[in-house]
């Protein structure tokens, strides 16, 4: 199922994720993907402590990275994540951060897996989820 789903999450970066030049170290990255997935979904309508609330965890079983720029510190950081299809128990997301002045400094992608809190093996997702996406889905008609 493709998805048509966008969020706008906004993150400063703190003096703690810089290194001695003031650059915002690269593994801050997974963080601010975080944020804006976890942003994204409560948007659409569903939050991770739901979800872990029915026994349900949504664990990353792929990441992808391009990093085009660096971030610095008290940069004000725009991470735009858009939730851009659904096959079985996965969800595909995609990420960009947007610097202060909207250039692009990274791209990403995430793939995460509906699994059972019980036995950590994929489940279908929730029905109610699979309702909400319907709302989002493309037409490829």
């Amino acid at each position: 199922m493709k998805i048509n789903f966008q969020n706008i999450s906004k993150i400063r970066v703190r003096y703690g994720e810089t290194d001695q030049m003031g650059y915002c170290y690269y593994g801050n990255y997974a963080q601010y993907f975080e944020v804006g997935r976890v942003e994204a979904l409560r948007d659409f309508g569903f939050s991770y402590k739901e979800m872990e609330q029915q026994g349900i965890m949504l664990p990353v079983s792929e990441f992808q990275v391009k990093y085009s720029g660096p971030a610095f510190y008290d940069d004000e950081l725009t991470i735009v994540t858009k939730i851009v299809s659904m096959v079985g128990a996965r969800i595909y997301f995609e990420y960009e951060v947007l610097n202060p002045s909207g250039k692009s400094i990274s791209k990403a992608s995430t793939t995460l897996v509906f699994v059972s809190k019980s036995n950590m093996r994929p489940i279908p997702p929730p029905t109610s989820f699979i309702e909400l996406m319907k709302k989002y889905e493309v037409n490829e008609n």
